[in-house]
Parts: structure tokens; C-alpha cells; sequence
């Protein structure tokens, strides 16, 4: 069985290998002088949709060590009903990036508001409490409990929601409610890509972060997870994706943001990005090769 401490993380969305014992308190200062980005909004977010964005991160600097940066300033907003992309070569920070926005990795400078409110490095629980949802790439189940028991850890924190959110999580993903008593380690790696989605939405999240969720799966299976991202985000879920299949990715993201070195490099409508000859030229095709040799 996962330990109580184990439980309380992975209820939350957080990957328990990412976990700090030193998460008691948010730490709120940056210490760091940001390398703002010096262009017009429009300029940095293309294509941005009216109104205030639901997320709105700005020239995040972060890193897993002090002094060691892995995000350079990178900025990204979301706005409701969106699905926004976050794409590049590996190293770029991607993850780093979407962990940022969770408050797994320390920001050092820049900000993270969220419908208004400043949640720069506030703890993963309370940003779940807040609406945030999260599923890491890997290690995003407990093989030891059985589908239904998964999901409950997901309504941890409002247990009271559990059998409105179950179904509606069975809507999505029928298979989960039809094989409810299963242990989640003997599933495939799909079929456990839809408990770790399942249980990150059983808080009723308004924002969901997806860390390659098609990562390791066959081509039928990368399709249908991009179905059931879709279809989250049509029952009202904005969703931010991290991606290795950077074509894919773009076919369904509403906007898409190409980081290099931790900035931003490319940022503008899917369909835009997939069609600009310079993304195509100097990342998609080999981001094609990437995926290629991880799969080999």
C-alpha cells in the first residue's frame, strides 16, 4: 500500500518523486532580477483572445538547483477553453516549465497569476484547491490500488464530490468504470494514462496541466488520448500540454508556444505554427526524430 505521505501527494497531482520536504510554507519573494521580455503582448502572446487570461505566467525564471536555471523567462497564458501547447527540443524546459506553474519547481523571478490572484510558488495542494490539476508523465498512479481506489485519492480533499466526479470521470473514460476494481499496475500504459487523467479531474479542475501524456504509447493509443484531451477541454477544462508530438499537439491546441533554452522562441495559433516554415524547418522535424528514437 502507498505510505500516508505518498497518498497526500499523488491525490493532489503532485509526483511524488518531485516532492519536497521542505513544502510547508509558500515562498513567495524571487530573488532574482527578471530578463523581462521587452516585446509588445501581442507580440509575445499572438493571437491571444480578449479579456483576462485564466493563467498568466511572465517571465518565469526557475531551476532544480540555486544558480542553475533551467527557464530563462519564459511566458505563457491561458485563457477559458483553451488548449495551449507547449512544444520543443528536449532540454528546452518544457516540464520545468509546466511544473513552474504547479509549484514543483522554485520560481526564482517573474510572476504566476491565476484568475487575478498571485500563486507564484504556492504548494501544489492549495493550488489543487484553487482548481489546478496536474498529471506528471510517469509514476502517476498507485499500481496498488485498484481504479476506483485511485480515484478517490483524487477527492482527497472534498471526498464529498467523489460519486459526481466518478461518473463524470466514467463518462469520459468508460473502461475506468467498467474495470473499477482492477489494480491500477496490471493496466497497460493507456489504460493507466486515463487513471492519472481520471483522478487529476475528480477536483473539478478549471485548468488542467498534461506532462506528455502520449509519451511511451502506441500511434492508435497517442490518438485517442488526444480525443479525450479534447473532449476534457469541450466539458469546460482549459488544459496546458506539454508535447513530444509536436504535430499532433498543434492539430488541437487552440495556441502553441515553442520554447528554446528555457524562452520563448515561437509562440501563435496551432495551426499557424504547424504551417510557419521556420518551426517546421528548425523544430518539427526534429522533434519527428526525437519521438522516432524514443520509440525504438
Amino acid at each position: 500500500m502507498a505510505s500516508m505521505s505518498e497518498s497526500a501527494d499523488t491525490a493532489s497531482g503532485t509526483d511524488v518523486t518531485d516532492a519536497t520536504s521542505d513544502d510547508a510554507t509558500r515562498v513567495a519573494t524571487v530573488t532574482e532580477a527578471a530578463p523581462r521580455d521587452e516585446r509588445p503582448r501581442e507580440e509575445i502572446h499572438p493571437g491571444e483572445p480578449e479579456g483576462e487570461p485564466l493563467m498568466d505566467a511572465v517571465d518565469l525564471v526557475a531551476g532544480y538547483i540555486p544558480g542553475v536555471n533551467i527557464l530563462n523567462g519564459a511566458s505563457l497564458t491561458l485563457h477559458p477553453g483553451e488548449i495551449v501547447g507547449i512544444i520543443g527540443p528536449n532540454g528546452a524546459g518544457k516540464s520545468t516549465l509546466l511544473k513552474s506553474l504547479f509549484g514543483l519547481v522554485h520560481v526564482s523571478s517573474g510572476h504566476l497569476m491565476l484568475k487575478g490572484e498571485d500563486i507564484t510558488n504556492l504548494r501544489a495542494d492549495k493550488l489543487v484547491a484553487r482548481g489546478v490539476g496536474f498529471v506528471p508523465q510517469t509514476e502517476n498512479v498507485f499500481p496498488s490500488l485498484t481504479i476506483k481506489e485511485n480515484m478517490q485519492m483524487g477527492a482527497f480533499q472534498a471526498p464529498k464530490l467523489f460519486a459526481e466526479r466518478f461518473d463524470y470521470v466514467v463518462s469520459i473514460f468508460p473502461k475506468l468504470g467498467a474495470r473499477k476494481d482492477q489494480t491500477a499496475g496490471s493496466l497497460s500504459g493507456g489504460e493507466r494514462q486515463m487513471v492519472a487523467m481520471g483522478r487529476a479531474l475528480m477536483m473539478k479542475p478549471s485548468v488542467l496541466l498534461l506532462d506528455e501524456p502520449s509519451a511511451g504509447l502506441s500511434p492508435m493509443l497517442q490518438d485517442e488520448t488526444f480525443i479525450r484531451v479534447r473532449q476534457i477541454n469541450r466539458a469546460g477544462v482549459s488544459v496546458v500540454i506539454v508535447e513530444q508530438n509536436a504535430r499532433r499537439c498543434l492539430q488541437i491546441c487552440s495556441r502553441g508556444y515553442v520554447l528554446d533554452q528555457g524562452r520563448n522562441a515561437y509562440s501563435g495559433a496551432g495551426h499557424a505554427l504547424l504551417n510557419d516554415p521556420k518551426v517546421v524547418s528548425l523544430y518539427l522535424g526534429n522533434l519527428e526524430e526525437e519521438v522516432k528514437e524514443e520509440g525504438r
